[in-house]
């Protein structure tokens, strides 16, 4: 892992600054835009060299497996973004998930989740953990009662989403991680729903803060990517080591595209979030819609504590339809500007079928418990004109 001066990575605590300016590296070229270092690997000047960098004797970069420039800038980038005092970067966001995980629970630990997951991040914690002899306890996310009563023994880890992936339920991340912390647990947040422009949970406590960098901070549906970030001692410790002989590495190619993504980022969410509020409010207002869902509305479930540890919502709508499966497919298919996929977090409108797509692998008796139901869809709401894609929901909705 190559270290970075804070006066070069751009120290500065104005996040429109961070996002374009923080971690620049420039070559001996002098280049405005971010250079993309496509090599595998890298040569010294001697075999002493060689022999020191390994040893760690000297700071320089051995194989983009470990480290690379371009991948450098973008985890620094994040790191100055995030507040975290470290971060590493990875193939995609379930390989961060994975790996903040995998690098430091071990057999006999005991982890606790919220039942309400992204199916694949749900996997790992139900199926994966298990098999290498993890006690697992899942509980309401909700419920602080639950919280207190799966955590009153020693326990490894926490692992939470909030907003939570479709049902955008809210996690209160200060009293989980109070909790955690009485019983030695690190506390690991999927804060992709949020971003890092409207919540912060390592300033409420959280220890390690993970994201799909392949949603809002590429945006653009160019490509994947993950980061993980937390404080030095874990990142250098546990996540560096594990990372470096396991090879979740991000292509510097895809590091490139996020460092540009990045620089759009709070521009992006804010307009997102602005459409989606407007969304939001039309179809509470339409019949044919039996609840809506988003953590900026005065009628969300947990209203107070998205107002208490958000700054804004999301740029996400859940909404149920009054009717069958069939009618909702039916008005999905009728959609001619939003996009059936189920990708999130993207310049375009993106709208999916959760019980059928990426939550089809939970249990059907977890779905309906969660409230995942053959009617809910989740909207993922892009940059184009408010009032074309209002219309154009409207039409599928008559």
């Amino acid at each position: 892992m190559v270290k970075l001066d804070k006066k070069a990575a751009g120290q500065d605590n104005r996040t429109a600054t961070q996002l374009v300016r923080g971690g620049l590296r420039r070559s001996q070229f002098k280049e405005t835009s971010e250079a993309i270092f496509m090599n595998s690997g890298f040569v010294y000047d001697s075999a002493e060299e060689a022999a020191g960098r390994f040893k760690g004797e000297n700071e320089g970069y051995i194989y983009s497996r470990y480290a690379n420039p371009t991948i450098s800038v973008f985890e620094d980038r994040m790191r100055l973004l995030e507040g975290a005092e470290a971060a590493m970067a990875t193939a995609s966001g379930m390989a961060a998930v994975n790996s903040a995980l995998m690098s430091f629970v071990k057999a006999g630990d005991h982890v606790v989740a919220p039942k309400a997951l992204f199916g694949s991040c749900l996997y790992i914690i139900e199926e994966v953990l298990p098999r290498f002899g993890v006690e697992v306890t899942l509980v309401n996310g909700t419920d602080l009662d639950q919280w207190k009563t799966a955590l009153s023994k020693p326990t490894s880890a926490v692992f939470l989403e909030t907003p939570s992936n479709p049902t955008l339920e809210i996690v209160d991340i200060a009293a989980v991680s109070e909790l955690a912390h009485k019983v030695g647990a690190r506390v690991i947040v999927d804060n992709v729903f949020a971003t890092a422009i409207y919540q912060k949970p390592l300033e409420l406590g959280a220890d390690v803060v993970v994201y799909s960098a392949t949603k809002h901070i590429d945006g653009q549906g160019r490509c994947l990517g993950g980061i993980v970030l937390g404080s030095e001692e874990f990142v250098e410790d546990y996540l560096f080591p594990y990372a470096k002989h396991t090879g979740p590495a991000l292509s510097p190619f895809n590091a490139w595209n996020l460092v540009k993504g990045l620089e759009t980022l709070e521009l992006r969410v804010e307009k997102q979030t602005d459409n989606a509020e407007k969304i939001a409010e039309f179809l509470s207002q339409s019949s044919k819609v039996k609840r809506v869902i988003h953590p900026g509305r005065d009628d969300h479930p947990q209203a107070e504590l998205a107002k208490k540890q958000m700054r804004r919502g999301s740029t996400l709508v859940s909404f149920e339809l009054a009717g069958s499966q069939e009618e909702t497919f039916a008005f999905l298919n009728k959609l001619s500007l939003v996009d059936i996929s189920n990708n999130l977090g993207d310049a375009k409108s993106l709208i999916t079928h959760p019980t059928t797509t990426t939550h089809s692998s939970v249990s059907d008796d977890l779905k309906a418990e969660l409230g995942i139901t053959n009617s809910l869809v989740r909207l993922s709401v892009g940059l184009e004109n408010v009032d074309d894609l209002i219309a154009d929901l409207g039409e599928a909705l008559e």
